[in-house]
């Protein structure tokens, strides 16, 4: 399932695409379909492996994307930590950041990080959770949220807009999808994140039923959209041009090597 909108995202074959906490690689493989040129970027070892398998296995089928030049789409998947990301100065073309930073406790050296590796006038795309529906989540369970790697923080929208441009970055457009699924993460938090019951069956029924016939057409929603009214794609563009660029943030001491999507609130369902 996919939370980023990747025409919004403007990705066109040939750029260098950064997949940041990229899990089990999900939003590196549609990348990798559209002719980019992904690097996949995970601390988590089995997470690492997983992805670059799976990007094997899609370039042996012949479903990678062309490049401008007519060859197909190259791929790289990394271990490594988003504090230190170990790519050059403005080397990257676009960057996806799905479900990532309510994980890490110095988020604003990440994003610091992101701003360095951005070629001028690149992109980025972030998605977290929404404020109303996650705070509720917080509330039914503990369970939900204070486990190693879990979440740490409930971003507000002027939050984090004000975070990202403290770097560099420049906030453009945002909005919220996928409302269907935050009900979903209320009835776990309720029953137990890891039990079961008929409504939670039920409710995943709903939700596999709506993702395969869309019966409500909605601009932001694709193919396979992700987990719930939790998410806020934000268009994020470097700042470039003849105006004086804010330098990054003196980095933190803080570190959080723990990208691979390790809590209740970010397992598919």
């Amino acid at each position: 399932m996919l939370t980023v909108d990747y025409d919004l995202l403007d990705l066109r074959p040939g750029m260098r695409v950064l997949d940041l906490g990229c899990g089990e690689g999900r939003h590196a493989f549609e990348a990798y379909r559209r002719g980019a040129d992904v690097v996949a970027v995970d601390w988590g070892v089995s997470e690492v492996e997983t992805t670059k398998r799976w990007l094997g296995a899609i370039g042996e089928a012949g479903e990678a994307g062309l490049r401008p030049d007519g060859t197909p789409a190259r791929f790289e998947v990394v271990r490594g930590d988003l504090l230190h990301l170990p790519f050059p100065d403005a080397s990257v073309d676009r960057v996806m950041a799905s479900e990532v930073f309510e994980h890490i406790p110095d988020d604003v050296t990440a994003m610091a990080e992101i701003f360095r590796v951005l070629k001028p006038g690149g992109r980025m795309v972030i998605t977290v959770p929404r404020y109303g529906p996650e705070r509720i989540c917080w509330a039914l369970s503990d369970e939900y949220h204070a486990n190693e790697g879990g979440h740490i923080r409930i971003y507000r929208r002027g939050q984090l807009r004000e975070r990202l441009a403290s770097v560099g970055l420049v906030p453009g457009a945002s909005h919220h999808a996928h409302a269907l699924h935050a009900p979903f993460w209320w009835l776990k938090c309720a029953v137990g994140v890891e039990k079961d019951n008929a409504a939670v069956r039920g409710y995943h029924k709903l939700l596999v039923w709506d993702l395969m016939h869309r019966p409500l057409a909605d601009p932001h929603r694709r193919e396979g959209a992700g987990p719930g009214d939790r998410q806020e794609p934000r268009d994020l563009r470097r700042q470039a041009g003849d105006g004086a660029r804010l330098r990054p943030r003196r980095r933190g001491a803080g570190r959080c090597r723990r990208l691979s999507g390790c809590c209740p609130s970010c397992r598919e369902c």
